[in-house]
C-alpha cells in the first residue's frame, strides 16, 4: 500500500540517510527535522507514561512518528541494529552509544577553539587525534601515516575514515558472537542427543 507523504509530513527536504560513517554530521541534520516536526522533545526525553490519557494517545502516535523517521533515515546493515527498538528514544539512545564516540567530542572542542580565534588548521587537529587514539585503531592509524599526505588529509575524511573502522570491528564483534551462539547451540543438541542414547541403553 502506498504511503501518503504528505500525511507523513515527508514533503520536506529528503530524510538523510546514515550507512555507518559521519554520524555527527547526520545527528545534527536529524535533530533539525525533529525540531521542525515538534518530535526532538519524545527523541531525546521519552514520553513520559503517567499522563493524561488524550495527551498519553497523542504523544506515542507522536513517538511512533518520530520512530519511523528514525528507521527511514539508516540503511539496512544500521536498521538491525535498531531493529528492536520500541520507542524513538531507545532507537535514538542505541545510535548515540554506537556512533558517538571520541571524534564527535573532538569535533565540538575543535568547533569551540575556532570560535574563540585559535588557528587550528586540519593538519593540526587530525595529527593531534591520530596521536590520541586508542591503540584499536593502531591498525588504521599507520595505513593513514603511510598513505595520506596529512597536509592534504582534511578532518573529515580522517572522521569517515576512524567512523568506518570502527563500523568493521562492530560487524566483526557482532559476527564473532553469533557464532559462539552457534557452536554453543550444536554443543547443547550434541549432548542432548547422547543422553537420549545412553537412556535407550539403559533401558535395553
Amino acid at each position: 500500500m502506498a504511503v501518503n507523504a504528505n500525511s507523513l509530513g515527508l514533503s520536506q527536504p529528503q530524510i538523510p540517510i546514515f550507512k555507518g560513517e559521519c554520524y555527527e554530521f547526520w545527528s545534527i541534520k536529524m535533530k533539525t527535522l525533529f525540531k521542525f516536526q515538534d518530535l526532538w522533545d519524545l527523541v531525546e526525553i521519552g514520553s513520559a507514561e503517567q499522563d493524561e490519557e488524550g495527551r498519553l494517545r497523542e504523544n506515542k502516535k507522536k513517538d511512533s512518528k518520530a520512530l519511523f523517521f528514525i528507521q527511514q533515515a539508516v540503511n539496512e546493515t544500521i536498521f538491525s541494529r535498531i531493529v528492536a527498538a520500541t520507542t524513538s528514544k531507545e532507537a535514538w539512545t542505541i545510535m548515540q552509544k554506537e556512533f558517538q564516540a571520541y571524534l564527535s567530542r573532538v569535533t565540538t572542542i575543535v568547533s569551540q577553539m575556532k570560535a574563540y580565534g585559535e588557528q587550528l588548521t586540519d593538519e593540526i587537529v587530525v595529527a593531534k587525534v591520530l596521536r590520541s587514539l586508542t591503540p584499536k585503531f593502531d591498525h588504521v592509524v599507520a595505513a593513514i601515516d603511510e598513505s595520506k599526505d596529512l597536509s592534504k588529509f582534511s578532518f573529515d575524511e580522517l572522521m569517515g575514515s576512524l567512523q568506518a573502522h570502527e563500523a568493521k570491528l562492530n560487524r566483526s564483534y557482532e559476527k564473532a558472537e553469533e557464532k559462539g551462539f552457534q557452536v554453543k547451540g550444536e554443543t547443547s543438541n550434541k549432548k542432548d542427543k547422547t543422553e537420549s542414547a545412553t537412556r535407550g541403553r539403559g533401558r535395553g
